[in-house]
């Protein structure tokens, strides 16, 4: 099993969880984090870290979010590692709490 970052993520994109990584497992992309499948070893360490919740196991995501595990795996094949923090975007704090945002991640 792999480790799934779901909608909470997006429009949010907190990096708190590329801290700790111990494979560098995290993909970028303009406004949503994804995790590569191939690359998790499924140690957890990433699931307290992040602030709004949206990283999960598989077999945990719930049934109106199970879209991200495949977006997830595609997005990972195309967007680069991220292996070092930033700052969130500017408006995650607005973005946090919101639900169905699924159209709006960037690819």
């Amino acid at each position: 099993m792999t480790h799934v970052v779901t909608e909470a993520c997006v429009r949010c994109k907190y990096t708190d969880c590329v801290d700790v990584c111990p494979v560098d497992c995290f993909r970028e992309g303009p406004n949503f984090l994804a995790i590569d499948p191939d690359e998790c070893i499924d140690c957890a360490v990433c699931i307290p870290e992040c602030p709004v919740n949206a990283i999960l196991p598989e077999e945990d995501v719930p049934a109106d979010q199970q879209v991200y595990i495949q977006l997830n795996a595609d997005l990972a094949k195309s967007w680069p590692s991220i292996t070092k923090r930033k700052s969130p975007l500017p408006d995650a704090e607005e973005w946090k709490d919101r639900k169905n945002k699924l159209s709006e991640i960037v690819r």
